[in-house]
């Protein structure tokens, strides 16, 4: 399979088509492109622009993810990155294969209806135990950072191919509450997974992602949303005062001791919630959870051709980062740095790449042929023309290749005292590499003492012939 089209360049990412969408954003496949030919496969979250636009939800956006971006759990999603361009906020994360709990309950609706209990069990535990490490978070200094997600919902619970789930877009909720900007119909998907304090406007503590877990539970176990309603009054009438129905009634096979957590965790007081999301993960494991290895095969089995097609879209973005490197450098030979921008050219075509690299090798043989032929009698200012690869390496100064960006010569020191003429030898270079020398005898010269990385002199050649740069 190969890419639809060519990707765009965000800073350091390569943005390619698009793999899942939500009310907030737009989730894409993405590629970190560094020097030496160094790649890494990310998710990139494109936030729609309308939360872009908005002063007030970007700085709150900014400050949370960078507090988010200090969580490491294996049950949470690492928030690697945020960029911040052209009017659009994109959130970098760490790649992973698998899909949303939100998909696959849509999945298993139309066939079985419901999750087996012991893999709904074994998900929601798990992201129990990735919420207990975000409460737990702290700053550098030892300080608890008071980290709530405030979103957690089936949508934000991904299932891995690893069996391991793992929760994601810290920050992201807090910021959406304050902003003034909302879509429609993303408030009352909300509303369905909040707790009644933060309905009434009441202190947010790490219980209200607690009772939030405990909704996701019911609705996996169920097979059915637990608070509906056609109207965002009916929808928070319901969490308020509803009444919640047994499980027993949906689920024949529960296991025992389940229903009794489960109330726990939906209790509209917040005191009389478990205390931890790591309380309520260890009750239900004492019930019997599906190890990661079970609810990787129940996934395979459930998603299989979602996850194929995924699978493709992978292969062919990192396809197109290993057909766009180069082959290794000659020995010897020094990489110049990489100069990246805020908003780089766009990438070349397959066509445009080759005949770029057919020129820069040209341009190479040809300021060898000159060197040799001129004995590089004196030395002009070296022009480096930078060619648009990950790594660039600086032409001679005969070749002929389009210049994209000028780059100033390094001033390593003072040249050395010029030799006189009857003193200089001229290098004759054959096929053997034999030095042969001038006809013309050279008088004694006297020593001279180079500066730091001078241009070479007659009779002695270096790597820095071939325009190189550090």
């Amino acid at each position: 399979m190969a890419v639809d089209a060519e990707p765009r360049q965000i800073g350091r990412y390569q943005l390619f088509e698009e793999i899942a969408c939500g009310g907030m954003a737009k989730v894409h496949l993405g590629r970190l492109v560094g020097p030496v030919g160094f790649s890494r496969t990310v998710a990139i979250k494109r936030l729609h622009p309308a939360y872009a636009r908005d002063p007030e939800f970007v700085t709150m956006f900014l400050d949370e993810a960078r507090l988010a971006a200090r969580i490491r759990h294996p049950n949470v999603v690492p928030t690697l990155d945020v960029v911040a361009t052209h009017n659009e906020l994109f959130l970098v994360m760490e790649y992973v294969q698998g899909e949303s709990l939100g998909q696959l309950l849509k999945v298993a609706s139309s066939g079985a209806g419901r999750l087996p209990p012991r893999v709904a069990l074994g998900i929601v535990a798990g992201a129990l135990q990735g919420l207990h490490a975000a409460h737990e978070a702290r700053d550098e200094r030892g300080f608890s950072l008071g980290l709530v997600h405030r979103d957690v919902s089936p949508q934000n619970i991904l299932v891995g191919v690893d069996g391991t789930a793992r929760v994601l877009d810290f920050g992201v909720a807090k910021a959406a509450g304050r902003a003034h900007t909302t879509r429609d119909g993303v408030v009352k998907g909300k509303l369905a997974y909040m707790a009644p304090e933060q309905l009434q406007q009441g202190a947010v503590t790490r219980r209200a992602d607690i009772y939030a877990a405990a909704i996701v539970l019911w609705e996996a176990l169920a097979g059915r949303r637990l608070f509906q309603a056609d109207t965002e009054g009916g929808v928070l009438a319901a969490v308020l005062t509803g009444a919640i129905p047994p499980l027993r009634d949906h689920v024949p096979d529960l296991p025992a001791g389940v229903e009794a957590i489960v109330a726990r965790g939906l209790s509209r007081s917040a005191d009389e919630r478990f205390e931890t999301a790591r309380d309520m993960a260890l009750a239900l494991e004492r019930c019997g959870v599906a190890s990661s290895g079970e609810v990787a095969v129940w996934l395979e089995t459930t998603a299989s051709a979602t996850l194929a097609q995924r699978a493709a879209k992978l292969t062919a973005a990192e396809s197109y980062i290993v057909d766009d490197s180069r082959p290794p450098l000659a020995a010897g030979v020094v990489e110049a740095e990489s100069t990246g921008s805020e908003d780089p050219a766009p990438p070349l075509s397959a066509d445009a790449r080759r005949s770029t690299g057919s020129r820069r090798r040209a341009a190479v043989v040809a300021g060898v042929a000159a060197a040799v032929t001129l004995g590089w009698f004196g030395f002009g200012s070296i022009r480096s023309s930078a060619v648009e690869q990950p790594a660039k390496l600086d032409a001679a100064p005969a070749a002929q290749t389009e210049p994209t960006t000028t780059i100033a010569p390094n001033v390593v020191g003072a040249s050395p005292p010029p030799i006189e003429p009857s003193a200089r030898a001229v290098e004759q270079t054959s096929a053997s590499a034999a030095v042969a020398p001038s006809a013309r005898a050279a008088p004694s010269v006297r020593p001279v003492t180079r500066a730091p990385l001078p241009p070479p002199t007659a009779g002695k050649r270096s790597r820095y012939d071939l325009g190189e740069r550090d």
